[in-house]
Protein backbone atom coordinates (compact mmCIF):
# COMPACT_ATOMS: atom_id res chain seq x y z
CA UNK A 1 0.00 0.00 0.00
CA UNK A 2 1.02 3.58 -0.79
CA UNK A 3 -0.10 5.64 2.60
CA UNK A 4 -0.44 9.22 2.60
CA UNK A 5 2.40 9.15 5.02
CA UNK A 6 5.45 6.43 5.39
CA UNK A 7 6.69 7.63 8.55
CA UNK A 8 6.83 9.54 11.59
CA UNK A 9 10.04 11.95 10.37
CA UNK A 10 12.83 12.06 7.39
CA UNK A 11 15.37 10.53 7.78
CA UNK A 12 13.71 8.51 10.42
CA UNK A 13 16.04 5.75 12.25
CA UNK A 14 18.80 8.31 12.91
CA UNK A 15 16.18 10.94 14.15
CA UNK A 16 14.50 8.83 16.57
CA UNK A 17 17.69 7.56 18.00
CA UNK A 18 18.53 11.34 18.21
CA UNK A 19 15.61 12.14 19.81
CA UNK A 20 15.72 10.01 22.45
CA UNK A 21 18.97 10.76 23.79
CA UNK A 22 17.99 14.69 23.72
CA UNK A 23 14.93 13.22 25.96
CA UNK A 24 16.98 10.99 28.18
CA UNK A 25 19.81 13.83 28.73
CA UNK A 26 18.05 17.05 28.73
CA UNK A 27 17.03 18.65 32.23
CA UNK A 28 14.28 20.84 30.36
CA UNK A 29 11.23 19.45 28.02
CA UNK A 30 8.74 22.55 28.70
CA UNK A 31 9.58 25.79 25.54
CA UNK A 32 13.16 26.84 26.15
CA UNK A 33 16.21 27.02 24.08
CA UNK A 34 15.14 24.48 21.66
CA UNK A 35 12.56 26.38 20.50
CA UNK A 36 14.12 29.39 20.39
CA UNK A 37 16.63 28.23 18.10
CA UNK A 38 13.99 26.38 15.81
CA UNK A 39 12.47 29.50 15.62
CA UNK A 40 15.76 31.63 14.32
CA UNK A 41 16.40 29.00 11.71
CA UNK A 42 12.98 28.63 10.63
CA UNK A 43 12.29 32.96 10.04
CA UNK A 44 16.12 32.59 8.22
CA UNK A 45 15.22 29.71 5.81
CA UNK A 46 11.52 31.47 5.50
CA UNK A 47 13.22 34.01 4.81
CA UNK A 48 11.03 36.32 7.36
CA UNK A 49 12.50 38.71 10.45
CA UNK A 50 10.06 36.95 12.92
CA UNK A 51 8.72 33.35 14.03
CA UNK A 52 6.96 32.41 16.54
CA UNK A 53 6.70 28.54 17.06
CA UNK A 54 3.22 27.09 18.98
CA UNK A 55 1.93 23.76 19.86
CA UNK A 56 -0.02 23.06 16.25
CA UNK A 57 -0.89 24.71 12.92
CA UNK A 58 -4.63 25.10 14.22
CA UNK A 59 -3.87 27.27 17.20
CA UNK A 60 -1.11 29.38 14.77
CA UNK A 61 -4.10 30.43 12.93
CA UNK A 62 -6.21 31.01 16.44
CA UNK A 63 -2.93 32.72 18.04
CA UNK A 64 -2.55 34.84 14.48
CA UNK A 65 -6.04 36.02 14.88
CA UNK A 66 -6.19 36.68 18.53
CA UNK A 67 -2.86 38.99 17.94
CA UNK A 68 -4.51 40.59 15.47
CA UNK A 69 -7.37 41.71 17.71
CA UNK A 70 -4.98 42.40 20.49
CA UNK A 71 -3.46 45.08 18.32
CA UNK A 72 -5.98 46.92 16.98
CA UNK A 73 -5.74 45.84 13.24
CA UNK A 74 -9.24 43.77 13.59
CA UNK A 75 -12.12 44.29 15.87
CA UNK A 76 -14.85 42.42 16.85
CA UNK A 77 -17.52 42.42 13.87
CA UNK A 78 -14.89 43.16 10.87
CA UNK A 79 -15.36 40.65 7.55
CA UNK A 80 -12.80 38.29 7.07
CA UNK A 81 -12.73 36.27 3.46
CA UNK A 82 -11.93 32.96 3.60
CA UNK A 83 -10.73 30.58 0.77
CA UNK A 84 -14.00 28.12 0.65
CA UNK A 85 -11.65 25.24 0.36
CA UNK A 86 -9.33 24.77 3.27
CA UNK A 87 -9.53 23.30 6.69
CA UNK A 88 -12.04 23.70 9.22
CA UNK A 89 -9.87 25.47 11.59
CA UNK A 90 -8.52 27.93 9.51
CA UNK A 91 -12.37 28.87 9.64
CA UNK A 92 -13.24 28.48 12.94
CA UNK A 93 -11.37 31.26 14.64
CA UNK A 94 -12.81 33.21 12.62
CA UNK A 95 -15.97 32.76 14.12
CA UNK A 96 -15.04 32.00 17.67
CA UNK A 97 -13.75 35.22 18.48
CA UNK A 98 -16.57 37.40 16.72
CA UNK A 99 -15.44 37.93 13.29
CA UNK A 100 -17.63 37.70 10.14
CA UNK A 101 -16.66 34.74 8.13
CA UNK A 102 -16.68 35.73 4.42
CA UNK A 103 -16.48 32.55 2.23
CA UNK A 104 -14.72 32.83 -1.26
CA UNK A 105 -14.74 30.32 -3.91
CA UNK A 106 -11.64 28.93 -5.50
CA UNK A 107 -10.65 28.88 -8.95
CA UNK A 108 -10.73 25.46 -10.92
CA UNK A 109 -7.58 26.44 -12.46
CA UNK A 110 -5.85 26.88 -9.50
CA UNK A 111 -8.10 25.26 -6.50
CA UNK A 112 -6.96 28.90 -5.16
CA UNK A 113 -8.36 32.49 -4.65
CA UNK A 114 -7.88 34.27 -7.94
CA UNK A 115 -7.63 38.14 -8.68
CA UNK A 116 -11.16 37.76 -10.75
CA UNK A 117 -12.90 35.60 -7.82
CA UNK A 118 -11.70 38.29 -5.27
CA UNK A 119 -12.95 41.36 -7.03
CA UNK A 120 -16.44 40.17 -5.81
CA UNK A 121 -15.99 40.52 -2.78
CA UNK A 122 -12.74 42.78 -1.98
CA UNK A 123 -14.51 45.92 -1.20
CA UNK A 124 -16.13 44.85 1.75
CA UNK A 125 -13.69 42.86 3.28
CA UNK A 126 -11.39 43.93 6.23
CA UNK A 127 -9.56 41.26 6.32
CA UNK A 128 -8.78 38.32 3.72
CA UNK A 129 -7.40 34.90 5.25
CA UNK A 130 -6.05 32.94 2.37
CA UNK A 131 -4.97 29.45 2.37
CA UNK A 132 -2.31 28.21 -0.23
CA UNK A 133 -3.85 24.85 -0.83
CA UNK A 134 -1.55 22.01 -1.37
CA UNK A 135 1.43 23.83 -2.94
CA UNK A 136 -0.31 25.86 -4.92
CA UNK A 137 -1.56 29.21 -5.72
CA UNK A 138 -3.36 31.74 -7.58
CA UNK A 139 -1.86 35.33 -8.61
CA UNK A 140 -0.85 36.74 -4.86
CA UNK A 141 1.33 39.21 -6.53
CA UNK A 142 -1.95 40.70 -7.82
CA UNK A 143 -4.39 39.89 -4.55
CA UNK A 144 -1.84 41.56 -2.27
CA UNK A 145 -2.06 44.58 -4.55
CA UNK A 146 -6.20 44.89 -4.54
CA UNK A 147 -5.97 44.30 -0.33
CA UNK A 148 -3.36 47.00 -0.25
CA UNK A 149 -5.47 49.11 -2.44
CA UNK A 150 -9.33 48.69 -0.36
CA UNK A 151 -7.07 48.18 3.18
CA UNK A 152 -7.88 44.70 3.46
CA UNK A 153 -5.02 43.09 5.89
CA UNK A 154 -3.84 39.76 3.86
CA UNK A 155 -2.70 36.85 6.12
CA UNK A 156 -1.61 33.46 4.73
CA UNK A 157 -2.34 30.10 5.71
CA UNK A 158 0.50 28.41 4.40
CA UNK A 159 0.10 24.91 6.32
CA UNK A 160 -0.05 22.91 2.98
CA UNK A 161 2.83 24.90 1.06
CA UNK A 162 6.15 25.41 2.86
CA UNK A 163 8.59 25.61 0.15
CA UNK A 164 6.62 26.74 -2.60
CA UNK A 165 7.63 30.06 -4.83
CA UNK A 166 5.51 32.08 -6.99
CA UNK A 167 6.91 35.45 -8.46
CA UNK A 168 10.34 34.86 -6.65
CA UNK A 169 8.47 34.83 -3.74
CA UNK A 170 7.80 32.15 -1.07
CA UNK A 171 4.47 31.46 -0.76
CA UNK A 172 3.79 32.76 2.80
CA UNK A 173 5.66 36.14 2.61
CA UNK A 174 3.21 37.73 0.74
CA UNK A 175 0.76 39.06 3.88
CA UNK A 176 1.24 40.40 6.83
CA UNK A 177 1.77 37.22 8.42
CA UNK A 178 1.81 33.90 7.71
CA UNK A 179 1.25 30.32 9.67
CA UNK A 180 2.44 27.01 9.39
CA UNK A 181 2.38 23.35 10.08
CA UNK A 182 4.46 20.58 11.37
CA UNK A 183 1.70 18.18 11.89
CA UNK A 184 3.20 14.95 11.31
CA UNK A 185 1.44 14.63 8.09
CA UNK A 186 2.89 17.52 6.68
CA UNK A 187 5.61 19.00 4.85
CA UNK A 188 8.41 18.70 7.88
CA UNK A 189 7.38 16.80 11.21
CA UNK A 190 7.50 17.77 15.02
CA UNK A 191 4.73 15.49 15.33
CA UNK A 192 2.28 18.13 16.44
CA UNK A 193 3.30 22.14 15.75
CA UNK A 194 3.40 25.08 14.04
CA UNK A 195 4.91 28.32 13.67
CA UNK A 196 3.83 32.47 12.89
CA UNK A 197 6.14 33.87 10.20
CA UNK A 198 6.01 37.83 10.32
CA UNK A 199 8.25 41.01 9.32
CA UNK A 200 5.67 42.87 11.75
CA UNK A 201 7.79 43.84 15.22
CA UNK A 202 4.87 44.95 16.76
CA UNK A 203 2.63 42.00 16.18
CA UNK A 204 5.61 39.92 16.78
CA UNK A 205 5.54 40.71 20.39
CA UNK A 206 2.17 40.37 20.53
CA UNK A 207 2.18 36.61 19.19
CA UNK A 208 4.85 36.22 21.66
CA UNK A 209 2.29 36.98 24.37
CA UNK A 210 -0.76 35.60 22.91
CA UNK A 211 1.40 32.44 22.68
CA UNK A 212 1.56 31.84 26.59
CA UNK A 213 -1.20 33.72 29.05
CA UNK A 214 -0.69 37.09 27.77
CA UNK A 215 2.18 37.37 30.51
CA UNK A 216 5.36 39.57 29.60
CA UNK A 217 7.88 36.75 30.50
CA UNK A 218 8.90 36.14 26.46
CA UNK A 219 9.00 38.91 25.01
CA UNK A 220 11.96 41.55 24.58
CA UNK A 221 13.52 43.60 27.54
CA UNK A 222 12.58 47.15 26.70
CA UNK A 223 8.85 46.01 25.95
CA UNK A 224 8.90 44.30 29.50
CA UNK A 225 10.01 47.74 31.22
CA UNK A 226 7.08 49.20 28.83
CA UNK A 227 4.36 47.07 30.00
CA UNK A 228 5.18 47.26 33.79
CA UNK A 229 5.28 51.11 33.55
CA UNK A 230 2.27 51.47 32.32
CA UNK A 231 0.08 49.55 34.14
CA UNK A 232 2.55 50.18 36.85
CA UNK A 233 3.31 46.43 37.63
CA UNK A 234 6.28 46.03 40.00
CA UNK A 235 9.13 42.91 39.01
CA UNK A 236 7.64 40.45 41.87
CA UNK A 237 3.76 40.86 40.45
CA UNK A 238 4.92 40.45 36.94
CA UNK A 239 5.74 36.80 37.02
CA UNK A 240 1.63 36.82 37.15
CA UNK A 241 0.27 39.46 35.16
CA UNK A 242 -1.75 38.96 32.24
CA UNK A 243 -2.09 41.89 29.84
CA UNK A 244 -4.23 40.87 27.18
CA UNK A 245 -6.25 37.90 25.78
CA UNK A 246 -4.54 34.97 25.03
CA UNK A 247 -3.88 31.22 25.13
CA UNK A 248 -1.44 28.34 26.19
CA UNK A 249 -0.08 27.75 23.17
CA UNK A 250 3.16 26.59 23.77
CA UNK A 251 5.45 23.94 22.01
CA UNK A 252 7.64 21.37 23.80
CA UNK A 253 11.61 21.12 23.45
CA UNK A 254 10.87 17.76 22.32
CA UNK A 255 9.17 19.51 19.38
CA UNK A 256 11.65 22.17 18.60
CA UNK A 257 14.11 19.63 19.11
CA UNK A 258 12.30 18.18 16.06
CA UNK A 259 12.55 20.79 14.60
CA UNK A 260 15.78 21.66 14.22
CA UNK A 261 16.82 18.33 13.20
CA UNK A 262 14.09 18.53 10.41
CA UNK A 263 15.03 21.44 9.36
CA UNK A 264 18.15 20.55 8.21
CA UNK A 265 16.30 18.38 5.29
CA UNK A 266 14.73 21.46 4.31
CA UNK A 267 16.09 21.77 0.66
CA UNK A 268 15.65 17.89 0.34
CA UNK A 269 12.34 17.48 1.24
CA UNK A 270 10.99 20.37 -1.19
CA UNK A 271 13.09 19.40 -3.83
CA UNK A 272 12.01 15.80 -4.12
CA UNK A 273 8.23 16.68 -3.47
CA UNK A 274 8.28 18.99 -6.18
CA UNK A 275 9.84 16.94 -8.75
CA UNK A 276 7.33 14.35 -7.83
CA UNK A 277 4.55 17.12 -8.63
CA UNK A 278 6.37 17.34 -12.18
CA UNK A 279 5.49 14.21 -12.87
CA UNK A 280 1.78 13.94 -10.97
CA UNK A 281 1.04 16.94 -13.71
CA UNK A 282 2.28 15.81 -16.90
CA UNK A 283 0.81 12.38 -16.00
CA UNK A 284 -3.07 13.64 -15.39
CA UNK A 285 -2.38 15.90 -18.55
CA UNK A 286 -2.92 12.99 -20.77
CA UNK A 287 -6.36 12.27 -19.53
CA UNK A 288 -8.95 14.41 -20.77
CA UNK A 289 -11.86 13.42 -17.49
CA UNK A 290 -9.13 15.28 -15.19
CA UNK A 291 -9.24 18.77 -14.77
CA UNK A 292 -6.24 20.46 -15.69
CA UNK A 293 -3.92 22.91 -12.61
CA UNK A 294 -2.52 25.65 -13.74
CA UNK A 295 1.62 26.07 -12.41
CA UNK A 296 2.75 28.37 -15.12
CA UNK A 297 3.17 31.49 -12.92
CA UNK A 298 4.71 29.09 -9.61
CA UNK A 299 8.40 28.96 -9.43
CA UNK A 300 8.60 25.80 -7.42
CA UNK A 301 5.43 23.65 -6.64
CA UNK A 302 5.78 21.71 -2.78
CA UNK A 303 2.96 19.94 -1.48
CA UNK A 304 2.51 16.88 0.55
CA UNK A 305 -0.51 15.68 -1.48
CA UNK A 306 -1.36 15.75 -4.70
CA UNK A 307 -5.21 16.54 -5.74
CA UNK A 308 -6.98 14.90 -8.17
CA UNK A 309 -9.93 16.80 -9.97
CA UNK A 310 -12.50 15.14 -12.06
CA UNK A 311 -14.63 16.28 -14.37
CA UNK A 312 -17.81 14.17 -13.44
CA UNK A 313 -19.00 12.23 -11.38
CA UNK A 314 -18.39 9.23 -13.47
CA UNK A 315 -14.77 9.48 -13.58
CA UNK A 316 -14.78 10.43 -9.96
CA UNK A 317 -16.24 7.13 -9.08
CA UNK A 318 -13.60 5.28 -11.39
CA UNK A 319 -10.85 7.19 -10.36
CA UNK A 320 -11.86 6.61 -6.80
CA UNK A 321 -12.02 3.16 -7.42
CA UNK A 322 -9.02 2.41 -9.21
CA UNK A 323 -6.72 4.26 -6.40
CA UNK A 324 -8.13 2.38 -3.63
CA UNK A 325 -8.03 -1.05 -5.55
CA UNK A 326 -4.64 -0.74 -6.25
CA UNK A 327 -3.42 -0.06 -2.75
CA UNK A 328 -3.33 4.60 -2.58
CA UNK A 329 -4.53 6.16 0.50
CA UNK A 330 -6.63 8.90 -0.93
CA UNK A 331 -8.50 11.78 1.21
CA UNK A 332 -10.86 14.28 0.26
CA UNK A 333 -9.40 17.42 -1.23
CA UNK A 334 -8.35 19.11 2.49
CA UNK A 335 -11.72 19.44 4.15
CA UNK A 336 -13.63 20.07 0.76
CA UNK A 337 -15.87 22.65 0.33
CA UNK A 338 -16.14 24.57 3.86
CA UNK A 339 -19.72 26.10 3.04
CA UNK A 340 -21.00 22.13 3.61
CA UNK A 341 -19.65 21.32 7.09
CA UNK A 342 -22.21 21.02 9.68
CA UNK A 343 -20.59 23.36 12.28
CA UNK A 344 -20.48 26.43 9.30
CA UNK A 345 -23.89 25.10 8.91
CA UNK A 346 -24.71 25.60 12.14
CA UNK A 347 -22.71 28.96 12.86
CA UNK A 348 -23.11 30.83 9.37
CA UNK A 349 -26.89 29.47 8.20
CA UNK A 350 -27.02 32.52 5.56
CA UNK A 351 -23.78 30.97 4.22
CA UNK A 352 -24.10 31.70 0.00
CA UNK A 353 -22.82 28.95 -2.72
CA UNK A 354 -19.22 28.36 -3.71
CA UNK A 355 -19.69 26.77 -7.22
CA UNK A 356 -16.06 25.65 -7.91
CA UNK A 357 -15.61 24.48 -4.62
CA UNK A 358 -18.57 22.78 -4.49
CA UNK A 359 -17.41 20.61 -7.46
CA UNK A 360 -13.73 20.06 -6.35
CA UNK A 361 -15.87 19.04 -2.87
CA UNK A 362 -18.14 16.20 -4.98
CA UNK A 363 -15.75 14.99 -7.80
CA UNK A 364 -11.85 15.30 -5.84
CA UNK A 365 -9.33 13.45 -3.79
CA UNK A 366 -5.65 13.88 -3.08
CA UNK A 367 -3.01 10.83 -2.77
CA UNK A 368 0.60 10.52 -1.56
CA UNK A 369 3.21 13.26 -2.24
CA UNK A 370 5.74 12.39 0.32
CA UNK A 371 9.59 12.67 -0.29
CA UNK A 372 10.01 8.97 0.84
CA UNK A 373 8.06 7.65 -2.66
CA UNK A 374 10.23 5.55 -4.88
CA UNK A 375 10.61 5.78 -8.54
CA UNK A 376 8.45 2.91 -8.65
CA UNK A 377 5.88 4.33 -6.92
CA UNK A 378 6.15 7.16 -8.29
CA UNK A 379 5.56 5.51 -12.10
CA UNK A 380 2.84 3.66 -10.53
CA UNK A 381 1.30 6.26 -9.23
CA UNK A 382 1.34 8.31 -12.45
CA UNK A 383 0.10 5.29 -14.53
CA UNK A 384 -2.87 5.56 -12.11
CA UNK A 385 -3.07 9.15 -13.50
CA UNK A 386 -3.21 8.46 -16.99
Amino acid sequence: MIKLVKSSFFNETETKKALADFIVGSTKHSMGPECRQFEESFAKKQERKFAVFVSSGSTANLVLLQAMLNVGRLKTGDKVGFSALTWATNVMPIIQLGLVPVAIDCSKETLNISPEILENHIQSLDALFITNVLGFCDNLEEIERMCKKYGAVLLEDNCESLGSRASGKLLGNFGVASTFSFFVGHHMSTIEGGMICTDDEELYSMLVQVRAHGWDRDVSESRQVALREKFGVTDFYAKYTFYDLAYNARPTEIAGFLGNNQIGFWDTIVSKRQEHVRKFLEAASSNSKLLPCAVSHMDIVSNFAMPVVCADKETFDFMREKFTENGVEIRPIIAGDMTKQPFYKKYVPTAGTCENASLIHQYGFYFPNNPELTEEEVVFLCNLLA
